[in-house]
């Protein structure tokens, strides 16, 4: 026997070793959460290592479909289980079964599949866990308090504005499609209140940044659908994964040159005399922001919450505010009541808004909560189990992700009925007493609640406040043509189509 052959063999006998240390761990996992979960009913079709995989449509949309039919057929279970390749998921849409995830203090961990959004994010308030997220959350909590909230609404009611300047073009006109009017205005406002810096997005929609922003989105949903993508070293080879690098230099270099920038321009201020007031950015706070041992956050700590308010802080609330169109152009008896409010508030004034007004504008609260129950701009999420756990007595073991949908959670009859109407009065105080907590949870809940949620309850009353003084708006579209699709947020496959009239007094205002 030759000793290059004797070589070989050595080799071979090594490499198989290696490969048995390897796959040990995560068979053996994926062999005790099989027999773990039989009890817990689940998808049928299942397959030994790549489960329901096969069974899921590449298609956004289709995908979609498939999972909201499959919540309505199962409603009447605790709670269903599917394969993901070797991962294993327990789907919950009830309230008695959400909450036993959301109020923990325990299951806070976001899902494995959220590792897909570390290149762009890093580990910042969305992605983070364990200590590092407590400590950031601590931190950043104070930077959305009431009144530093109000210091944005300059912000928000000038691009508003911008925004009612580029609808007036359409006004009387043919039905277009607003999503992206819409989009671009959060993106500009979230800009400049993250950022304090102006992109110009509704001017500029070709921007390298605006488009990468959008194009990230749907790069890293495929990703996440797709097994055969997981694999960094296989995915990087691709023509996929390389399109995700090169955006992502884009995403990154811009927020690091912004983030250079403002950081020595900061310092320029502090020594200077100059008293002009500058323009607040979640930024600002950021640079200032110290931990408990009086530690600054260092540049990239600050890029991943810049990322990460640039990603969550404009996507939802512009797919928000664009469904809320939709309906509101659907029921012109829901959009007059929200009109006869705004002449009691504004009168046929074309001033900005104010916190004032703001808190006076209930009806259109209403019409925004009502909209995000239809139509939840995160329609779905995972936590994952940290620990072996109940759920409506079926034995879950640690390491398990749990799938919430708020989609088909907001649409159990039990808190809901009628549940497809939009009827904007079940958010009326007196609608709302005795409603489980966790039978609506647009904004997630518990200790890992949405930290924004003022700030995107705030902008959607301002733009869609101005939008209905300046116009009356009619949908083109029937329900079943929008076609949502759930990615990472819930977006209409085909946009949303609409006619706009300008209002009596804008009219006469131009006469």
């Amino acid at each position: 026997m030759s000793a290059t052959y004797t070589l070989g063999i050595i080799c071979l006998v090594f490499l198989l070793l290696l490969l048995a240390c390897i796959t040990y761990h995560p068979l053996k996992k994926y062999m005790l959460d099989w027999k773990a979960l039989r009890p817990v009913p689940g998808l049928k079709g299942a397959y030994p290592i790549i489960g329901n995989a096969l069974q899921f449509s590449s298609n956004a949309g289709d995908f979609f479909n498939q999972i909201i039919e499959g919540t309505a057929e199962f409603r009447h279970l605790p709670l269903l289980k599917v394969w993901v390749g070797p991962k294993p998921l327990v789907v919950l849409f009830h309230a008695e079964t959400v909450e036993g995830v959301l109020q923990s203090s325990k299951h806070l961990d976001k899902s494995w599949f959220y590792r897909f959004l570390h290149p762009w994010l890093g580990t910042g308030l969305l992605t983070s866990t364990g200590d590092k997220w407590r400590g950031r959350r601590k931190m950043l909590t104070p930077t959305f308090h009431f009144s530093i909230l109000a210091e944005f609404l300059e912000v928000m009611n000038e691009q508003t504005d911008v925004l009612i300047q580029k609808l007036e073009k359409q006004a009387g006109g043919d039905p277009f499609n607003c999503f992206n009017y819409v989009t671009l205005c959060a993106l500009d406002i979230i800009s400049e209140t993250a950022m304090g810096k102006n992109i110009y997005a509704q001017s500029n929609s070709d921007s390298e940044y605006v488009r990468s922003v959008y194009k990230m989105s749907d790069i890293i949903v495929r990703r996440q659908r797709a097994p055969w993508y997981w694999s960094d070293l296989i995915y990087n080879m691709l023509g996929e994964g390389k399109e995700h690098d090169s955006r992502l230099r884009i995403l990154h270099s811009f927020t690091q040159s912004v983030i250079r920038e403002r950081a020595v321009n900061n310092c320029s201020d502090s020594k200077s005399d100059h008293v002009f007031k500058k323009r607040l950015a979640f930024l600002d706070m950021l640079l200032e922001a110290t931990d408990e041992k009086g530690n600054y956050l260092s540049h990239s700590e600050i890029q991943e919450e810049v990322d990460t308010f640039m990603f969550e802080g404009h996507d939802t609330t512009a797919a928000s505010m664009n469904w809320a169109i939709h309906l509101l152009g659907s029921y012109p008896e829901v959009q007059m009541k929200v009109q006869q409010e705004l002449q009691e508030v504004f009168g046929f004034s074309n001033r900005s808004a104010t916190t004032d007004d703001l808190k006076r504008l209930r009806y259109l609260g209403c019409v925004i909560k009502e909209t995000l129950r239809l139509f939840p701009s995160v329609p779905m999420f995972a936590r994952t189990v940290s620990d072996d756990c109940h759920i409506n007595g079926f034995d879950i073991p640690k390491g398990v992700d749990a799938v919430i949908i708020p989609y088909a959670l907001h649409r159990d009859p039990r808190y809901f009925p009628d549940p497809e109407e939009f009827r904007p009065e079940r958010f009326l105080p007196e609608n709302s007493t005795g409603r489980p907590p966790y039978a609506y949870i647009p904004f997630s809940a518990g200790p890992r609640n949405c930290i924004g949620q003022r700030f995107a309850m705030m902008e959607e009353k301002v733009v869609l406040s101005s939008v209905l003084r300046h116009f009356s708006i009619q949908a083109c579209q029937s329900r079943e043509e929008l076609r949502p699709m759930g990615d990472l947020i819930l977006r209409p496959e085909k946009g949303i189509w609409i006619t706009l009239e300008k209002r009596q007094h804008e009219k006469e205002d131009n006469i």
